[in-house]
């Protein structure tokens, strides 16, 4: 298993106490009791875990968009590439979380982190670090890995370039108790 799927079966399995499995494409030719589908065949990894119909209406009817984590250990999770930040067009929006934007906070938006979850965003070019609070779904623009508010992309140094070089550590899930730095 891959450390994506290994990572995202920890997360979905902490979010939503559900199995879940994955569907790999292989060829044809390497197929074992698969169902072919023209040049490829598509072969379910239930040996990881499988999945009832019960569990996956359930999975179908959550929004794993706007999921909170339950409480719990905090996930080996790292992330390398470039963060943007946004502010004065959606300030005062409501974010994914249901709070409001404020680009003078410490926070930022993810496509896949829990929200509410704190992470640790280090800018790799200058190495100044911010905790910022994942409240909000994105980034959609190209292959950006997280949204800073401006706040937060002061505190590293990037408002002027726009983008920067990042690497993101969970530092803090949802309800684990300890003091976050995003106010």
């Amino acid at each position: 298993m891959t450390f994506k799927k290994a990572l995202a079966t920890a997360l979905l399995t902490a979010a939503f106490s559900l199995p879940v499995t994955f569907i790999d494409t292989v060829p044809a030719s390497a197929a074992s009791s698969t169902t072919k589908s023209g040049d490829t065949a598509v072969k379910s990894k239930t040996a990881e875990s499988k999945t009832s119909k019960a569990s996956t209406a359930k999975a179908k009817a959550s929004k794993a968009s706007t999921a909170k984590a339950k409480p719990g250990k905090k996930p080996d999770f790292r992330q390398v590439g470039t963060a943007s930040w946004y502010g004065p067009g959606f300030n005062g929006k409501k974010t994914a979380s249901g709070k409001r934007f404020d680009q003078n906070k410490l926070t930022a938006a993810h496509r896949s982190l829990p929200l509410d979850t704190v992470v640790k965003v280090t800018n790799l070019d200058n190495g100044k670090a911010v905790n910022v609070e994942i409240n909000d779904r994105g980034p959609y623009s190209g292959k950006r890995v997280i949204d800073l508010s401006r706040a937060a992309a002061r505190k590293l140094d990037m408002t002027d370039d726009g983008t920067a070089r990042v690497r993101i550590e969970v530092a803090e899930l949802p309800g684990s108790g300890a003091q976050s730095s995003t106010d």
